[in-house]
C-alpha cells in the first residue's frame, strides 16, 4: 500500500508554482514597454499594437485560475495524498508551468495547426491530470476526507471538461481556420452535466 501523508505541504507547493506560472504570463508584455519606448513609438501601442499578445495573456490566466480553482475544490475532500496522487498532481504542475511557454508561442506566431495543437494540447493534459486526480479522490477512501464526504458528482465537471477539450483539438486540427474558437466548445460543459444530471434523476426515480 502507498504511503499517505498529510496534504498541507503539498497544497502550498502548489498554490506557490500556480502562482509563478500565473506570474509568468505577463512578463513578456512588460518587456513591450520599453521595446515600445526605445522606437519612440507613442505609449497606446503598449496596447493597440499588441492586442494577440494581451488576449492571450487574458485567456492563459483565466484557464489557469479556472484549473486551480478546481484544484482547490478537490483537495478541500483530501485528507491525505498517496504516491499515485503526488504523481499526478506533480504531472498537472508540469502541464501548468508549460501554459505560460505554449502562451507566449501563439502569441508570437500566426495561428497555425503546430501553435494551436500546442496550446490546446496543454489545457487538455492539464485538465485530463486534474480529472484524474479527482478519480484518484474518489476512489480512495484512505484519501478522501470522512469529515469532509467526497459528492456522488464529483468527477462529473472534470471528466466533461477534459471530453469537451479533446473535441476542441480535433476540431481545431481538422479546421485550421476555426483554430482557437473551437475553445468555445468548453461553454456545452453546462448543459452536458445538466443533462447527465437530469437524466441519471430520471433514472433513479
Amino acid at each position: 500500500m502507498s504511503a499517505l501523508k498529510e496534504p498541507h505541504r503539498l497544497i502550498l507547493f502548489t498554490d506557490a508554482v500556480v502562482a509563478i506560472a500565473v506570474t509568468l504570463l505577463v512578463l513578456p508584455l512588460v518587456d513591450v514597454v520599453p521595446e515600445v519606448a526605445r522606437e519612440h513609438r507613442p505609449a497606446t501601442e503598449v496596447i493597440t499594437g499588441h492586442q494577440p499578445e494581451i488576449w492571450t495573456f487574458l485567456l492563459s490566466f483565466a484557464v489557469i485560475i479556472r484549473l486551480w480553482l478546481s484544484h482547490h475544490k478537490a483537495y478541500q475532500h483530501v485528507r491525505a495524498y498517496s504516491t499515485p496522487l503526488l504523481l499526478c498532481n506533480s504531472a498537472w504542475l508540469l502541464a501548468i508551468v508549460v501554459l505560460p511557454f505554449s502562451t507566449e508561442m501563439v502569441g508570437v506566431f500566426d495561428s497555425s495547426r503546430f501553435t494551436t495543437g500546442l496550446y490546446i494540447g496543454t489545457v487538455l493534459v492539464a485538465a485530463g491530470l486534474q480529472a484524474a486526480m479527482y478519480l484518484i479522490i474518489r476512489s480512495d477512501p484512505e484519501v478522501a476526507s470522512q469529515d469532509n464526504p467526497v459528492p456522488g458528482e464529483f468527477v462529473l465537471g472534470p471528466v466533461t471538461a477534459t471530453v469537451l477539450l479533446l473535441f476542441s483539438l480535433v476540431v481545431a486540427l481538422a479546421v485550421p481556420t476555426v483554430g482557437y474558437w473551437a475553445l468555445l466548445l468548453l461553454l456545452l460543459s453546462g448543459p452536458v452535466e445538466w443533462a447527465w444530471r437530469r437524466r441519471r434523476a430520471v433514472a433513479e426515480a
